[in-house]
């Protein structure tokens, strides 16, 4: 069992947790989404279309923490979108697209822009190319060649909800919600009055810790946000201290995941539209309990 922090060790940490990291490691992010943004706006094939270059994860959310701090940036294209159902039926799209943007040309593309700014990257990942770290200039990049993504959904504004779908080399799809992810991310942040981020982090970093020390398994840095999305609003506006709100959401969290009626399962992710546990998750409830378990011991919240 991994070791336990005193009081004193665990507010120290804590104070210290709830910051993303600082100046210098800020500039060293944007530069590397500058970088990328350079390299596919002034490739010739991308001329004169609808594309989008942003980054998202943990970066634009504000959940970065140090050990955390590589940069994941979408490249997607918003012409032609892709969707299926009844959003096909809904925004009148053709049963299948024949024009020159393919998933396979797309992927070469982005692989080729990047080739061409910094020179050797890795395209060998199943989703992302990967443009290594360069020590004291910009932290590692994984770019996502990836296309809109349309659901029709009758309570959404417009009737739209607007993601990304990126195409692995297994021929799998993954569907991502990046902007609904940011926009309530941030709502439920100021309905907390900060304090969403500020756990969100703890729980990152606790995160880190457990894993390097061998006593959970390491985990994807979003796995945190996931779960600390689901802690009602009331419970993060607790009256007391940071450390109170922390170990109140992470009691909620334990009580969501083994709750009657398999409750876990009506946990969804900051985009709202996806489930936290199910098909297609790099991580199950029983990883979560584990976190959680081991985070409240390592934290001495038991006495």
């Amino acid at each position: 069992m991994v070791r336990q922090l005193t009081y004193e060790q665990r507010i120290a940490l804590i104070n210290k947790w709830k910051n993303p990291p600082g100046a210098s490691e800020q500039l060293r992010l944007e530069r590397a989404e500058r970088m990328v943004k350079q390299a596919v706006l002034r490739h010739e094939p991308f001329q004169g279309l609808d594309i989008t270059v942003a980054s998202k994860g943990s970066y634009p959310n504000n959940t970065n923490v140090r050990g955390d701090s590589d940069v994941d940036i979408m490249v997607k294209l918003n012409d032609p979108i892709h969707t299926e159902g009844l959003a096909a039926w809904w925004f009148g799209q053709p049963a299948r697209y024949s024009g020159p943007w393919t998933r396979q040309k797309l992927r070469q593309e982005v692989e080729d822009a990047l080739t061409n700014h910094f020179g050797w990257v890795d395209t060998d990942h199943n989703l992302a190319v990967y443009v290594p770290e360069v020590v004291g200039s910009r932290p590692s990049i994984d770019v996502v060649p990836c296309f809109k993504w349309v659901a029709y959904d009758t309570t959404a504004p417009d009737g739209e909800c607007v993601g990304s779908v990126v195409y692995g080399r297994n021929g799998k799809r993954v569907i991502n919600w990046p902007e609904l992810q940011l926009v309530n991310g941030r709502t439920k942040n100021t309905n907390t009055k900060y304090r969403y981020k500020f756990v969100v982090r703890v729980l990152k970093n606790v995160e880190n810790d457990l894993a390097s020390e061998g006593v959970i398994k390491a985990l994807p840095s979003y796995f945190s946000e996931c779960l600390i999305y689901n802690v009602p609003d009331d419970v993060l506006l607790l009256d007391g201290s940071l450390d109170t709100v922390v170990r109140e959401s992470l009691r909620e969290v334990y009580q969501q995941l083994t709750g009657a009626w398999f409750s876990y399962l009506g946990m969804v992710e900051p985009n709202g539209i996806k489930k936290v546990f199910g098909d297609g998750q790099k991580w199950t409830e029983k990883d979560a309990r584990e976190l959680i378990e081991r985070a409240w011991h390592y934290l001495n919240y038991e006495g």
